[in-house]
């Protein structure tokens, strides 16, 4: 078993080492309607409000597809299953100007709040509602707000008798609504109760022997891009496999969506920065090359068993090539 350090329906590719070496930024974008962020749950959000979140989804995001389609960039979209019921056009578009559409749960619950026969439920329901509006298969899953964690590996093993090729849940740092630490910074294989999945985490800055979170989002707003850029530099010399997460959010990018009524330090996490985003943005598209990543997910699987292998659960065994070892 390689032990995990802190290293810093497609077919299976035949790839050179090195091309499998190149260091790689995966670009992606979670889809959820603006009242749906964590930030807002249990809060009371008014009909109006909903309704012009929804409203502004599509503009928000297609905003994003032409900023894409200007530089020839392909990305990652982890759509809330929902969505496909009520703009199928939207996802259409998505698909058909070549990016990959995954899964973000069926209604952004967080999978901490349900069994797992619940998450199964709704793994399901989000993957066939994408499915069959775009007509091919889903391969990748992130979970609404990371919130695959130490007290949830049973949903690793979901995903991969779900037929999942790849998760993006698992933020490898200390934070009060998600994260595992300890987890590794690059490419590994996460190991649940029973299976194993690969995990491609976001990216982070290691400073002082302290991980810093700075895959998207808030930390994208709050911190000058410097920090970004640093971010994907020290995962490319750093990391093996040299591959970097980033991920944002339609609304971030939206200057007409209207503010959700938020306590005070969600409403500083949530709105810092929010004018200079669409900015920002524009600059780093203008500066990488990115990749998506069901892309990276096809080059590393026939190093599958070079890669990390890291236990979630904190009790029993963990698995590898189907035989159980200790955790």
């Amino acid at each position: 078993m390689v032990a995990a350090q802190d290293s810093g329906s497609a077919p299976a590719l035949t790839v050179s080492e090195e091309v499998a070496d190149t260091p790689q930024v995966i670009l992606s974008f979670d889809v959820e309607e603006h009242h749906r962020i964590e930030a807002a749950a249990g809060r009371h959000i008014a009909p109006e409000l909903r309704a012009h979140c929804t409203a502004r989804l599509e503009p928000a995001t297609r905003w994003l597809l032409d900023q894409l389609e200007q530089r020839d960039i392909r990305a990652t979209f982890f759509i809330v299953g929902d969505i496909a019921r009520h703009k199928p056009e939207l996802l259409r578009a998505i698909h058909g100007a070549g990016h990959e559409i995954a899964s973000h749960g069926w209604d952004h619950r967080r999978v901490l709040t349900m069994t797992p026969a619940e998450f199964r439920t709704d793994v399901r329901q989000s993957k066939d509602a994408l499915e069959q509006v775009t007509g091919e298969e889903v391969l990748g899953y992130r979970a609404p707000t990371f919130s695959i964690t130490r007290e949830t590996p049973w949903a690793l093993d979901v995903l991969a008798e779900e037929g999942m090729a790849y998760d993006s849940s698992i933020y490898p740092v200390r934070h009060d609504r998600y994260g595992i630490a300890s987890a590794p910074r690059a490419p590994f294989l996460a190991a649940g109760e029973e299976n194993t999945i690969l995990e491609l985490p976001p990216a982070t800055l290691r400073i002082l022997g302290t991980r810093i979170p700075m895959g998207g989002g808030g930390y994208f707003r709050l911190f000058p891009l410097i920090f970004t850029e640093w971010a994907l530099r020290q995962t490319a010399r750093a990391c093996s496999p040299a591959v970097a997460m980033l991920y944002f959010h339609p609304w971030e990018f939206d200057l007409e969506q209207m503010r959700l009524p938020l306590n005070r330090l969600s409403r500083f996490r949530t709105y810092v920065g929010l004018r200079r985003s669409q900015g920002r943005l524009q600059s780093l598209l203008g500066r990488r090359c990115f990749v998506r990543a069901i892309d990276v997910a096809m080059r590393l699987r026939p190093r599958r068993e070079q890669l990390p292998l890291f236990p979630v659960a904190t009790h029993g065994r963990a698995v590898r090539n189907g035989i159980k070892t200790s955790a």
